[in-house]
């Protein structure tokens, strides 16, 4: 799994807020980009938790349109970022298909309830 620290921004309480800390990256065994920011104090777990199904997001694009549509986004990646990001899924692509009984039972495990 790749991760790599960007800035999000996000309007919490009509306040617009940014995390430095934010964290984008592939999950190969998901197949999907996914986008983490704002850990609770507490508990740790981000506000912002995109890419935790199976082929959630398959483009950066289409990352950054769900964290839009949810009040948040991220600045533009430097093309360097961007570049590895894709390289990363590249790698990946070798990886066996989850396909057959793993498939079903992780697909049956990533259903809303």
């Amino acid at each position: 799994m790749s991760r790599y620290t960007i800035t999000v921004t996000g309007t919490v309480t009509g306040k617009v807020h940014s995390d430095p800390d934010a964290v984008i990256g592939y999950d190969p065994p998901l197949r999907t980009y996914f986008l983490q920011a704002f850990p609770h104090e507490e508990t740790d777990e981000p506000a912002l938790w995109l890419g935790t199904r199976d082929r959630a997001f398959e483009t950066l694009e289409d990352l950054r349109h769900a964290a839009i549509s949810q009040g948040y986004d991220f600045m533009a990646l430097p093309s360097e970022l961007a570049t590895k990001l894709v390289d990363d899924k590249a790698a990946a692509s070798g990886r066996p298909d989850q396909d057959g009984i793993l498939g079903d039972l992780l697909k049956h495990l990533n259903q809303p309830n």
